[in-house]
Order: structure tokens, then sequence, then C-alpha cells
């Protein structure tokens, strides 16, 4: 499914959607340019899981991991400045999995395939960003509901 959306509080709107109906153990890959809105994403993720204070949200480019208490532990990847897989999979965010909700910016650089779901997002005019949101191929297709924009 693909969604327009116009500014950062209908991004944030948007994610806040998805994350209503987490149990807990997603792990969410965020996938665009930058400045694409991946960070705003992620706070929308997180309000959607009832963290009160959005301001804290921040890419965690420079630490490579954030970790937020919400109503799940939520685990905020950057993956933007390692290049090599071997960084990557030296990071040990799999040492997360089942611990709670794991958000990773730059997800396409992940060297492994698991069941996740898959945020694309593109600039488009003005504020308009284009949101792709594909969901794991575990989940049943009646579980399948997409947040609209």
């Amino acid at each position: 499914m693909t969604s327009i959306t116009r500014s950062e509080a209908e991004t944030i709107q948007l994610a806040r959607k998805l994350a209503k109906d987490f149990r807990g153990q997603e792990v969410v890959l965020l996938m665009g340019e930058l400045g694409a809105g991946k960070t705003i994403f992620a706070k929308g993720i997180l309000a959607g899981l009832g963290l009160r204070d959005l301001n804290q949200v921040c890419s965690p480019c420079f630490t490579l991991l954030n970790i937020y208490q919400a109503k799940f532990p939520v685990f905020h990847f950057d993956l933007y400045r390692l290049d090599r897989e071997g960084d990557i999979l030296d990071l040990g965010w799999e040492d997360y999995l089942d611990r709670g909700v794991i958000i990773v910016e730059w997800g396409e650089k992940l060297p492994i395939d698991l069941a996740a779901i898959r945020v694309v997002i593109a600039r488009g005019k003005n504020n308009e960003r284009h949101i792709q949101i594909e969901l794991p191929r575990s989940v049943r297709p009646d579980e399948r509901r997409l947040p609209k924009a």
C-alpha cells in the first residue's frame, strides 16, 4: 500500500496508526534517501507505542542505537554510517529480536532477509512523502491491516 503525506504531522499520524496494533516483537525497516523522513516515521511509531516525549527521538546515526521505553522496549538502529556487511552484522542487533520493537533506518543495508515491515519513503513535490508499506510475509492475510493516511 502506498500513502501520500503532506506534512511531518501526517507522516507521524500514518506511522502511529501502523504501530497501534504492534505486539512488541515487530521489526520495521525504514528505507529512503537522506532527508526522506525515516526518523519522522520512527517518531510516529514511538507515538503509536505511547512514548510521550517525541523530542527525545532522534536519528542514532552516530551512536548506532537508541533505546526507548514505551508500551514495549524500542530498539532504534541507524545503519547510515556503516558500509561493510561485516560491520552491520557485528552490531549484534539480532540479539534484540523478540525483546521489543526494532526500527532500522537505512534498512536496505541489512544483509539478511527477515520477516519485517518494510517502509519505503520517497520525497515528492513540496513537503509530500510517498510512503509504501509492505507487511511481512509471515502475517496471515486476515491480520493484514494497513493504515490509511
